[in-house]
């Protein structure tokens, strides 16, 4: 059988936000890319598979990154004392043009990829830039990474530079209609998203033409919500007869529903918005290091849980400096508490588990059945050595803790997606 095995090891994953399920020294079934369960014994039907002997070590679930900009990768740690749109003019912009020359795009996105294949995560949602080779070039990279990923042409028509915009709504939706032709029946594992870069970025009439090429590709979409302050009063500016930032997309049918859609940030979502969110089932993607650094704010992570609505966690490099999905969790855990002290009491700061969830359960929804080793969900799993960090006298649950506080990405020394083994 095809990406059939068995993994023996000390293995952890989240049942759901509050619940994580631990197995010390036990077996972790794989059956045709899928996980089977986890057995103290193994059972007779699986025993003619072989056995990867991971005894000591730590296996979860493959992390999930809901929202980065490869291009951004290169310039991860400058600028950030600026505040957002004051970021994008200085650093983003300046540096996505340069994307333009393919032989540039190569060096870069080879570096990206070869880090985000070497890290804990396992799939990603990724922002490239407008041009349309370097984006098909991204898509084939991370395809030989064996990573899952979704990858989206970023369309902006206004307010982007003189060398970073495209000259009407025509013609960012054409390139757009032009990549989705040649991507066309070329990959396994790298699929196209949607991606106006947010309102601001995007006019009316693009907006129109990004929400007809979503329907008739049967696409997701992916963008920027309620990130900063001075965002929000922009969007207002711009679309007057919008009642809220989500309600902006949602008037062109781009805010999910009966598809799948992400938002990352939602630091500032108002009661209406969360709403909308819940409503149509868009995931928020919680990018707590770059909302720091870009003091764009604390996301109400807490309300976001407590209310039901799907929530995984995104590096957003380069505003966030950091693509470990494991630096992701506890910087969520950290920012939620203070949240509770400096905001709102009510909002308790996040366990352990709920942060846990959110790199991986919360979401792997995302992709599906991902994130977890409960029966038939897709197998991804990475092994990690933790030899270095004094865990012999620790339960899994306290392993799994120091993993979230200390590991790096050389403690994955083992990764598999879909039941193919990576590395």
């Amino acid at each position: 059988m095809k990406n059939s095995f068995i993994i023996k090891a000390d293995i952890c994953y989240s049942k759901n936000s509050k619940e994580i399920k631990t197995y010390k020294d036990s077996y972790l079934v794989c059956q045709d890319g899928y996980s089977k369960g986890v057995f103290k014994e193994i059972p007779d039907i699986y025993k003619s598979l072989e056995v990867y002997d991971y005894s000591g070590n730590l296996v979860l679930p493959g992390l999930i990154d809901l929202h980065v900009h490869a291009p951004q990768y290169k310039y991860r740690g400058l600028g950030l004392d600026l505040e957002l749109l004051e970021w994008l003019d200085t650093y983003t912009f300046p540096e996505e043009a340069k994307y333009s020359d393919l032989n540039y795009a190569k060096d870069a996105y080879e570096k990206f990829v070869e880090d985000l294949r070497d890290s804990s995560t396992t799939r990603a949602a990724i922002f490239s830039t407008l041009h349309v080779e370097s984006t098909i070039l991204l898509m084939d990279m991370l395809e030989k990474s064996g990573l899952i990923t979704y990858v989206g042409k970023v369309n902006m028509d206004r307010n982007g530079a003189d060398n970073l915009e495209e000259k009407s709504f025509d013609e960012s939706s054409e390139n757009t209609l032009e990549w989705l032709k040649k991507i066309d029946g070329l990959y396994e594992r790298t699929f196209p998203i949607i991606t106006p870069r947010f309102i601001p970025s995007c006019s009316d009439k693009l907006m129109e033409n990004l929400s007809k090429i979503r329907k008739e590709y049967n696409l997701a979409i992916q963008s920027h919500l309620s990130e900063n302050q001075n965002e929000i009063a922009w969007v207002k500016e711009l679309c007057p007869e919008s009642k809220f930032y989500g309600d902006a997309y949602d008037r062109f049918g781009l805010f999910g529903g009966d598809y799948k859609a992400i938002m990352a940030h939602c630091v500032w979502s108002n009661d209406e918005e969360r709403e909308l969110l819940k409503k149509n089932k868009v995931f928020i993607a919680h990018c707590p290091n770059s909302n720091m650094n870009l003091s764009s704010g604390i996301a109400p992570v807490r309300k976001y849980l407590d209310e039901g609505q799907n929530i995984g966690l995104g590096s957003d490099v380069a505003g966030g400096i950091h693509l470990s999905i494991f630096k992701q969790i506890s910087d969520a855990i950290q920012v939620s508490k203070l949240y509770w002290r400096l905001v709102d009491q009510t909002c308790k700061p996040l366990s352990i588990e709920e942060g846990f969830y959110l790199g991986s359960l919360g979401g792997g929804k995302f992709f599906g059945k991902v994130g977890s080793f409960e029966k038939d969900y897709e197998f991804d799993a990475i092994v990690l050595d933790q030899t270095a960090w004094s865990c012999e006298n620790l339960n899994i649950r306290q392993k799994l803790e120091r993993a979230i506080y200390m590991s790096c990405d050389k403690d994955v020394i083992h990764k598999f997606v879909r039941g193919r083994k990576i590395f």
